[in-house]
């Protein structure tokens, strides 16, 4: 079995990015800090070098920190997609999750059919939600 899921880099707040997701989406949240891997006399100690967010919904969501000296460009290289039919649980991620942050596309009903919403979130992550419309009798 293979499987895909985001890998989000932050600049010095991935801790505060991963928790805050573990709040909205909840899940077990582990996190690696450069320290705990050889770099703890350094200033980026503390920063989260890995970690990993694994929910009940069944998403894996996975980030950190860009160590200085790497090339970082804020939400510029990716976007996070929730889809499916559960009308009141997709809201409330959509609710959750656009807090602090941009509605691009308000959640509403598109012209496909489907209600759908973009929003960059406030750490700079893009994301979409598409709940999709029931089926016609």
């Amino acid at each position: 079995m293979a499987v895909l899921n985001p890998y989000l880099s932050f600049r010095d707040s991935a801790r505060e990015a991963m928790e805050f997701y573990q709040s909205v989406l909840g899940g077990e949240l582990t996190v690696s800090t450069f320290g705990e891997f050889g770099q703890a006399d350094t200033p980026i100690a503390d920063l989260i070098m890995h970690s990993q967010l694994e929910t009940a919904a069944g998403f894996t969501l996975m980030g950190s920190d860009t160590p200085p000296g790497m090339e970082y460009a804020e939400g510029a290289s990716i976007s996070i997609s929730l889809s499916g039919n559960e009308v009141e649980l997709l809201r409330g991620y959509f609710a959750g999750l656009s807090a602090g942050g941009v509605i691009v596309t308000p959640l509403e009903v598109q012209m496909w059919g489907d209600e759908f919403g973009m929003f960059t979130d406030k750490f700079g992550i893009n994301w979409l939600v598409n709940i999709a419309s029931a089926p016609s009798a």
